[in-house]
């Protein structure tokens, strides 16, 4: 008997599969074209965010007060199994599996999104599919988010997390009342991620409640798979609410709990607040709310674009997209993905981020990779935007016959023009992420390569007295565990201003009890502590642009200790 052929998968089911290995294809590719060189380990936070994982469980005082307070916690943990492996601790493979998954995550999203926002159904429709697959392929194509994916950077996790909780809300406003659990979940997801979360989470809780009364006022029924009655929208509506707000409410009661102060991660010791005061560190957007926006969007534009008036049309292209996704009912759930405009505007103004751009005062790069923030902004509304222009050229009566027939494929090269030849651009020059990476990171992993080649000269097992604040890459590229070390970790952190009778502490106040050797960076407290107790320096590292490297005495080592440890 024939054996009977398996049914052939949905239309939609097969697009989403081709799309999720294309995704997964230009992931892998591009991480092992960065990973051969070491460049998936350039941003500085990389580096923080893989050991933050990793003394977890590799310290002397192991366990998830490691975590510490002003990074989000998720990050963290998604990469801490995945370091367990030394040799994908110091080649930082770990720390990039979590931002690849959620780079093909974020794709699916993009392409759910506009399939829910432009079909009658989310199912089927032509011009629906064309629309998804545009907008995906202008977010899995970008370069600088190709880069920012192999890397242990939080932008793709928060970036997935951020698409699928607009495109659940999406899912709610056509109907979809089950929608709004799953869009609840995804604003944890990204709350924990990046304090972004936090302020879209607002602004979702704040339309669902008005969408919920509106509703009810009107006596609408509930559409497609809204399950039950309008008398439940009260019990839903507060569910989604306790759900959203579960991340920031965590978060502010860890702080609470641990540090003695809800707001630890935002005015403590390692603030970005504190920071900023510290190291004067120059804002040029400081206090005024349109020259941050102007800040934040230009960054935006180089994200896209390398020139300003390519960039300029990627901007004007996605605002007349948004229009006229606002006067069609069914897209105007996508306008939140505008959410980080207000957000970074008021943070570089008031708060303490700061983003320098190349072509404007202090004629710098830092914090640009904030602007992609708004990729998913305009892989949607461009394609949107275009396909307006078009469509208006081609609406007049006398054009209809000539010209009509034409407008969806004119839409379809215009969007993959502007699409290849921005990118294109970007390519020939490299990212500016990666630019931004590779140019601040120069003088760091020259000091971190010089230090590692000293500290694998050092008895094996010594002790170590070490800040490892800027500086632990020496220790991951040396293969050393943390807890051979004694760092500003080792204490009760409950303990405010100090622990006194810290392991930290104990060893700053007499680093020869403790600690074969201090390795400290000058004017930090292991280097003090040397300084003041006149250790014998064996030897001083220098790099340009950053502060000498020490490594003291503390103890004569010999072989013994290492058993008696």
């Amino acid at each position: 008997m024939k054996a009977q052929s398996s049914p052939a998968k949905p239309h939609p089911q097969i697009e989403i599969v081709r799309l999720m290995w294309l995704a997964i294809f230009i992931s892998v590719f591009s991480f092992l074209f960065y990973y051969r060189d070491g460049r998936v380990l350039l941003y500085g936070d990389t580096v923080a965010h893989i050991n933050i994982a990793r003394r977890v469980f590799d310290s002397r005082t192991p366990g998830l007060l490691q975590l510490g307070t002003v990074w989000l916690p998720l990050p963290h943990l998604l990469i801490l199994p995945f370091i367990v492996s030394k040799q994908m601790w110091q080649s930082g493979s770990g720390g990039s599996i979590p931002s690849m998954a959620a780079f093909v995550l974020g794709v699916l999203g993009i392409f759910r999104l506009v399939r829910i926002a432009l079909g009658p159904d989310g199912e089927g429709d032509y011009t629906a599919r064309i629309g998804a697959w545009t907008a995906a392929l202008l977010y899995v194509a970008n370069p600088n988010l190709i880069y920012l994916q192999a890397t242990a950077m939080g932008e793709s996790l928060y970036l997935a997390c951020f698409i699928w909780a607009v495109a659940c809300f999406a899912e709610f406003a056509r109907g979809n009342q089950k929608s709004l659990t799953k869009c609840g979940l995804c604003l944890v997801a990204a709350s924990l991620t990046r304090y972004d979360g936090w302020f879209l989470a607002i602004l979702i809780v704040i339309f669902v409640i008005i969408r919920t009364v509106l509703t009810t006022q009107s006596n609408a029924e509930p559409r497609e798979n809204g399950a039950g009655s309008l008398q439940r929208s009260p019990i839903m509506l507060t569910k989604f609410i306790l759900i959203a707000f579960a991340g920031p409410v965590l978060w502010l009661a860890y702080n609470a709990a641990v540090y003695r102060n809800p707001l630890e991660f935002a005015n403590g010791p390692y603030s970005a607040k504190a920071i900023e005061r510290n190291t004067a560190t120059v804002n040029p957007a400081k206090g005024n709310l349109l020259a941050a926006g102007s800040y934040f969007l230009k960054a935006a534009e180089l994200n896209v674009s390398e020139s300003t008036w390519p960039g300029r049309l990627w901007l004007g292209l996605a605002l007349l997209g948004s229009l006229a996704g606002g006067f069609n009912k069914r897209g105007r759930a996508a306008l939140l993905l505008w959410a980080p405009l207000p957000f970074y505007a008021l943070s570089v103004a008031y708060a303490s981020a700061t983003i320098f751009i190349p072509s404007w005062w202090p004629f710098s790069i830092y914090n640009v990779r904030y602007g992609l923030e708004l990729l998913p902004a305009f892989a949607v509304f461009v394609p949107l935007g275009i396909s307006f222009l078009i469509q208006s050229a081609t609406n007049p009566v006398r054009n209809q016959a000539s010209w009509r027939q034409w407008s969806a494929p004119a839409t379809l090269l215009g969007i993959l023009l502007l699409g290849a030849s921005s990118y294109a651009a970007i390519w020939r020059v490299e990212p500016i992420c990666y630019r931004e990476a590779d140019i601040n990171s120069r003088g760091r992993i020259a000091l971190d390569r010089q230090l590692r080649d000293w500290i694998m000269k050092l008895p094996p097992n010594s002790t170590l007295l070490m800040y490892l604040g800027q500086h632990v890459g020496a220790l991951e590229q040396a293969g050393i565990p943390l807890r051979r070390t004694i760092n500003e970790g080792n204490h009760r952190v409950w303990k405010q201003p100090v622990d006194q009778e810290g392991m930290w502490e104990r060893a700053l106040a007499n680093p020869a009890a403790y600690a074969d050797y201090v390795v400290g960076f000058e004017g930090d407290p292991a280097w003090k502590a040397a300084e003041d107790r006149h250790l014998t320096a064996l030897v001083e590292v220098h790099t340009s642009g950053q502060p000498p490297a020490v490594i003291f005495q503390a103890r004569p080592w010999s072989s013994t200790q290492s058993s008696t440890r």
